[in-house]
């Protein structure tokens, strides 16, 4: 593990202001840098930013310096930030006439506009100056595409408390403070946690208790209205590298982590995790994904992407630079984890979202738990998708059939009807509904689904919709009302129809 010092975090507000005002920003740089060179970056490609930074003006300068990683002269530093207490507190180095950055310092935008910054070591912010490509065991990431997918599914009400486990960098600590009263952060890694301390007094944001350990330990018996986690998920032959290999077998780590949420969740609290989860012949993958959920709680399982065992393998060993090693080790350590995913019968590894969410309901022996596989396109953010598809969940589970023919429905806004068939037939060959918004889901109705969901605007009773639609259809209405409450559950279910409870939409 690496024993570099970090920097102190007394002064970082006098950095930030110094930060705010060159304007090096997630706007000010895409300003800046122009869209090309500012993509390049996500590609760990370093030329067309450094071409845009030229000039010698204070933002130029912070871009090389924390961004890029190279060395500027003491003069265009002392022009961009405070020089002499950056040299003191550690964020960065002076040798003669050269300057040189001890941290990545990346701006990250915030939800609502603000300035934030993740802080991270060199070379290892996804998308970095030489992307992650490190095998050095404690080594500590910025921010990728797995920090603001998570980020964006976590459901964001006020809570009174909230947990990070296994904070990194502290993307998820910073976001968890702009809702929760106390955040608590912890990480098995030390460095971890001085890095989250970094972001959030570099962020402004109020500070975090930062405990050190793995799983629930540090936090002892203490319970959470939300937790989330991008745990080391990776499912690899032993534990080289603390921030992503879990360090037990196959996807026991994340198996252990969801099964012991539930004890640590107050009363409706959200556990938000990714993950990844073997597939295993002779075994259904959502079967194994429930079989981790606890008592006393609903779950949403989405499975996002899933690679055989070969594509995974590859992917992790470049992700760790070992394809730049000698051929023969990088072939042992391939041959290393076939071994392992063969002694455990993996064919596949799946990769997804799991959402707890503790309710009475699951408590007494009804918990709502969907498994599903959904790799298609969705819109970001998600976490007021995730809130409302547990309240139709609830929403389900107190109505029967006949409830649902009483009660009052709007076809949600986002929702838009596309008719499929050949060009000039009278009748479309189908109708699909289809969401524009959140999951971006699609579905087939049939020609009494698609009246019914046109017409519901709150006013009328469902089974009052469905007298009128058997009237204009001749169809005996007391048979349409008993095969259509289910195709309604469904579209309740997957959000393309909006309960009314007391005059208001659940949404």
């Amino acid at each position: 593990m690496s024993t570099t010092s970090l920097p102190a975090s007394a002064r970082a507000p006098r950095l930030r202001e110094a930060l705010i005002a060159a304007a090096f920003t997630a706007d000010g740089l895409l300003e800046q840098l122009g869209a090309p060179a500012y993509a390049a970056l996500a590609r760990s490609e370093t030329v067309p930013a450094l071409r845009a930074t030229r000039a010698d003006s204070p933002l130029d300068t912070l871009v090389r310096l924390f961004l890029l990683q190279r060395p500027v002269t003491a003069a265009a530093a002392a022009a961009a930030l405070p020089l002499d207490e950056c040299v003191e507190d550690g964020w960065v180095v002076r040798e003669g006439d050269l300057v040189t950055a001890t941290v990545d310092v990346r701006p990250y935008g915030g939800p609502e506009a603000q300035d934030w910054f993740i802080v991270s070591d060199l070379g290892c912010a996804v998308g970095g100056a030489g992307g992650i490509g490190s095998r050095e065991e404690g080594v500590v990431l910025g921010v990728g595409g797995a920090s603001t997918t998570l980020a964006g599914i976590t459901v964001r009400r006020p809570v009174a408390s909230a947990l990070d486990l296994g904070t990194g960098s502290g993307i998820q600590a910073l976001h968890a403070a702009q809702h929760a009263t106390r955040v608590t952060a912890t990480d098995v890694n030390p460095r971890a946690l001085d890095f989250t301390r970094l972001t959030l007094a570099l962020s402004g944001a109020a500070p975090a208790e930062l405990l050190e350990g793995s799983l629930f330990e540090p936090v002892g018996t203490e319970t959470y209205d939300l937790i989330v986690s991008n745990p080391p998920f990776v499912i690899s032959p032993g534990a080289r590298l603390t921030y992503r290999d879990g360090g037990m077998g196959g996807d026991d780590l994340c198996g252990t982590l969801v099964r012991q949420a539930g004890g640590r969740l107050n009363e409706g609290g959200f556990a938000q995790f990714l993950a990844n989860w073997q597939h295993v012949d002779g075994e259904e993958w959502q079967d194994r994904v429930r079989s981790w959920v606890p008592a006393g709680c609903d779950a949403w399982i989405v499975q996002r992407d899933v690679q055989d065992v070969t594509q995974y393998a590859e992917l992790w060993l470049r992700d760790s630079g070992d394809h730049r090693t000698d051929p023969a080790v990088y072939a042992q350590r391939y041959e290393s984890w076939l071994d392992e995913f063969e002694a455990r019968g993996t064919r596949a590894v799946g990769f997804g979202w799991i959402t707890l969410r503790k309710s009475a309901s699951a408590a007494a022996g009804h918990p709502s738990v969907v498994a599903e596989e959904w790799p298609h396109a969705v819109e970001q953010p998600l976490g007021p998708a995730i809130e409302a598809h547990f309240a139709r969940q609830d929403y389900l589970r107190e109505h029967d059939d006949a409830a649902l023919l009483a009660a009052h429905f709007t076809l949600s806004e986002e929702v838009v009807q596309e008719q499929v068939g050949m060009p000039g037939a009278e009748d479309p060959e189908h109708v699909v509904l289809r969401q524009n918004r959140g999951m971006r889901r699609a579905t087939k109705v049939d020609s009494v689904g698609a009246g019914f969901a046109g017409v519901c605007d709150g006013s009328l009773p469902a089974g009052r919709i469905l007298d009128a639609i058997a009237q204009l259809m001749a169809e005996d209405p007391v048979l349409l009302r008993d095969r259509t409450p289910q195709a309604i559950r469904l579209l309740v279910e997957e959000g393309f129809l909006e309960p009314v409870r007391d005059g208001a939409s659940l949404r």
